[in-house]
């Protein structure tokens, strides 16, 4: 056994591992316990194959669109991929990681970014971008919690990040202020490409924590294929929907 190893069983012999949401010991370390896991609802086929919306009856078919991505002329994305619902089982590690300092959330929310966004990584991706923090609140924050997820996604998959091409320019809300086309407004050229060598001609993968309407990850999009990108899909832990 490896001293590391070692010192580890130590370690949880005397502060052992608990389930990141209600905090029953646990074996794993980055884990959830049965009762919890079994609360999560991961995003699973079928579902529509640009924008990943889940049809909950609809026969196994890779190829479906939902209705709005049939009717759609033009995409800013090639896919759109989340790996659970936002719901009251998932908002809690999320709201943790976000704004209360749970940055131990981490690896089992990139675990989980990894687990949803096998379509994108089976389709390929140069590069991992992500979605950037104005820096006033970075200041505040003290981390950008999409670069965090980014930065573990990374690690998994053996695919670079760029934390420094796409640039938030403009301080604006926090989108959970606003409603409909009223998020539109609030990032609207909030964003541009500092380095777009970068990303030129490379198949991008935008990462946050959260999609709503997707307004953010869409101005996010505009200006990387205007800078050259070749694709944009994103991906996010979890996703809102509304029937």
């Amino acid at each position: 056994m490896e001293m590391t190893d070692f010192l580890n069983k130590i370690l949880d012999f005397f502060l052992p591992p608990r389930c990141k949401i209600c905090g029953k010991v646990i074996s794993d370390n980055n884990g959830l316990c049965p009762e919890c896991f079994q609360q999560i609802s991961f995003i699973s086929t079928p579902y529509c194959a640009k924008c990943g919306r889940p049809f909950f009856e609809a026969p196994h078919n890779h190829n479906l669109l939902c209705g709005c991505c049939a009717h759609e002329k033009k995409s800013l994305f090639r896919m759109n991929r989340a790996a659970v619902c936002y719901d009251d089982a998932s908002k809690n590690l999320l709201l943790g990681l976000k704004f209360f300092d749970k940055t131990d959330n981490v690896p089992l929310l990139a675990k989980w970014l990894k687990l949803g966004g096998q379509d994108i990584f089976n389709a390929g991706v140069d590069l991992i971008i992500p979605t950037p923090l104005h820096y006033l609140r970075l200041v505040k924050r003290h981390y950008n919690q999409s670069a965090l997820l980014a930065h573990e996604l990374s690690k998994l998959t053996g695919i670079e990040v760029n934390y420094s091409a796409l640039i938030r320019s403009r301080y604006t809300k926090p989108q959970v202020s606003f409603s409909g086309k009223a998020r539109i407004k609030n990032v609207k050229n909030a964003f541009y490409v500092k380095h777009p060598q970068d990303v030129c001609g490379k198949r991008i993968l935008l990462i946050d924590d959260v999609m709503t309407t997707g307004s953010t990850l869409k101005e996010c999009a505009l200006v990387l294929k205007k800078a050259g990108a070749k694709s944009v899909d994103s991906l996010t832990v979890a996703r809102t929907f509304k029937d």
